[in-house]
């Protein structure tokens, strides 16, 4: 959905970012949004186009958590509020939130990970209090009757990856035996992929998108960004590891069990993608799906990198 000139003009008057707003260049797309560039007299603006509703006293409660983190030295983007001093505005067709620009580059899974240690203990560092209880996103399996029903599903309907996933499937298994509850749990950003551990086109780092920050366990999140960094490389992990112990960060990542969260998230994100593919309504849609599919079965997350990982940090 694009937004149009009024919706501009709008934005700009509820979050007091001046006049002769306008957009540049087509928009960033992710899962749950897209990032437009707004332009106004004021300066340049990410204006994010949300594609399921928010509720305003949770997008509060994480904003509140990213702005303490901004306030420590963590490399984020500043949180725009309304002139009342609210973080969602609801317009006719669409929800939107307003962050400071940031000149990011494209993901990158070579980054340096000194930094990236140092971000991520700058982050688990505060120990902000948890925000309830933790999601089953990050902790439950998908389970191996679901997997193969769901594997089944793909090959009859046509599903070009439908064989290879269902290769992956003792993996799948395997990895989710090792799943075990989080403790002890604070606030986290819940989603430092590469995605969201940019590098800044001027030098530095910028952490994204701490829309789905919640409760978890910081040695299972330091787990995560090993695995998505350094899979490749037990010397790349020790050196992230070491930053974020130096930097005084309180996670640890000792046992095969540490990396929960991230077999966790993963799985139902496979699953979520699966699912997509089944019931697209269109094949952009259905093609979208299959992107984020093939992504998996280029990278999966096994067994043996988690232990040529752990190699690495101990």
């Amino acid at each position: 959905m694009a937004l149009s000139p009024s919706n501009l003009d709008e934005i700009a008057r509820c979050f007091g970012l001046g006049e002769g707003a306008r957009l540049l260049g087509p928009p960033a797309r992710g899962e749950l949004g897209q990032v437009w560039r707004m332009e106004t007299s004021t300066g340049s603006w990410a204006v994010k186009e949300l594609f399921e509703q928010r509720v305003e006293d949770e997008a509060s409660r994480q904003a509140a958590f990213q702005e303490a983190a901004v306030a420590v030295g963590v490399p984020a983007p500043g949180i725009v509020r309304t002139v009342d001093g609210r973080v969602l505005l609801d317009l006719e067709d669409c929800q939107v939130r307003v962050y400071a620009w940031v000149e990011v580059e494209p993901p990158d899974l070579d980054l340096d990970p000194v930094p990236v240690g140092s971000a991520v203990a700058a982050i688990h560092r505060l120990g902000y209090p948890g925000d309830g209880a933790v999601h089953p996103w990050y902790t439950d399996p998908v389970g191996a009757e679901a997997w193969d029903a769901l594997f089944r599903r793909l090959t009859r309907a046509g599903n070009p990856q439908g064989v290879r996933l269902a290769e992956r499937r003792a993996e799948l298994c395997a990895l989710e035996q090792l799943l075990s509850p989080p403790a002890p749990v604070q606030q986290l950003h819940l989603d430092l992929w590469a995605d969201n551990i940019r590098a800044i086109s001027d030098g530095g780092l910028c952490v994204l998108d701490w829309e789905n920050a919640g409760t978890g366990d910081p040695s299972q999140e330091l787990a995560l960004v090993l695995a998505e960094f350094c899979s490749e490389s037990a010397e790349r992990a020790a050196s992230l590891h070491e930053a974020y112990v130096d930097e005084g960060g309180p996670g640890r990542v000792r046992r095969p069990e540490d990396f929960s969260m991230a077999i966790a998230q993963l799985g139902h994100i496979l699953e979520w993608q699966c699912k997509n593919w089944l019931r697209a309504r269109s094949p952009e849609a259905r093609q979208h799906a299959q992107g984020a599919i093939e992504e998996f079965l280029a990278r999966p997350l096994t067994r043996e990198v988690i232990e040529r990982v752990l190699d690495g940090v101990t």
